[in-house]
């Protein structure tokens, strides 16, 4: 009998050390770069932090579910509910579907999608 634990690991990981990444301090100089801004256009509260360590899981972790996305390295970034894509995919309907997929989750608010497409070698 062979389990198959790959997926419930991959996705105890990811939510894990997102979990660990929201509680990380910044060093003064990140904050005092921060100040200078819109305190509303680059700082989050520790909720907002935790909110897209959680998507961000959720996203990659619906990108490693899905049969056309799984092959890939797709780079996942979210701040404030928006979710940047990156990475190379070797078609467009990779790339599409990883975006399409991103939206579905709760807590997106937007998607941009910088999925390069690139046609494999050989």
């Amino acid at each position: 009998m062979k389990l198959n634990l790959t997926k419930p690991l991959l996705v105890a990981a990811l939510l894990g050390s997102t979990a660990i990444a929201g509680c990380a301090s910044t060093d003064d100089s990140e904050s005092s770069a921060a100040s200078r801004e819109s305190p509303e256009a680059s700082q989050q509260t520790p909720g907002e932090v935790v909110d897209d360590g959680v998507v961000t899981a959720k996203v990659k972790a619906k990108l490693v579910d899905d049969p056309v996305t799984k092959a890939y390295q797709i780079n996942v970034e979210t701040f404030k509910g928006t979710v940047q894509l990156s990475g190379f995919v070797d078609s467009a309907e990779a790339s599409s579907r990883a975006a399409q997929l991103a939206a579905q989750v709760g807590g997106v608010k937007d998607v941009e999608n910088s999925l390069e497409v690139r046609k494999p070698e050989g």
